[in-house]
């Protein structure tokens, strides 16, 4: 089952996050208050993200966060798929697939879902391609706000 994240999963999801950037998935640790900066955006209903909430036989199972914003290239919104952490216990259920159909098939007017992936990850890129993602030849580029 999916659903959105609501006040009573905060403690779960700022657990979850601490595991999801401690592991290799993902290339290195953020500050420790981006998780609660990240979790007060979403209890304000933000139109910029969403948290869900992945549950297995009635369990937390992970977490996803989705971003939105839109492309002149894709022609419409793009949901970019942040985060996805499903947890030791439940890896390899089908829960990682289950939300990006949920996404697919009925979540919103998007022309476009993007997600980035660690080269590293092999479960997660096997997930992705099994889905219909293609890569997307772009290098990144970054700055980081120091401000914040």
């Amino acid at each position: 089952m999916i659903r959105k994240y609501c006040n009573e999963d905060r403690e779960s999801v700022l657990k979850m996050m601490r595991e999801f950037y401690s592991s290799p998935a993902v290339l290195h640790k953020i500050p420790e208050d981006n998780y609660s900066k990240t979790i007060d955006e979403a209890e304000k209903r933000s139109p910029y993200l969403d948290i869900f909430i992945l549950e297995y036989a009635g369990q937390t199972a992970g977490y996803a966060l989705t971003a939105y914003t839109y492309s002149n290239e894709a022609g419409g919104n793009v949901v970019w798929i942040e985060e996805i952490y499903v947890l030791p216990e439940f890896q390899s259920k089908g829960i990682g697939g289950e939300f990006i159909n949920y996404i697919k098939n009925g979540y919103g007017d998007f022309a476009r879902i993007r997600l980035e992936v660690e080269e590293s990850n092999d479960g997660a890129t096997r997930l992705y391609k099994r889905e219909g993602f293609e890569e997307l030849a772009y290098c990144q580029y970054i700055i980081e706000n120091k401000r914040y």
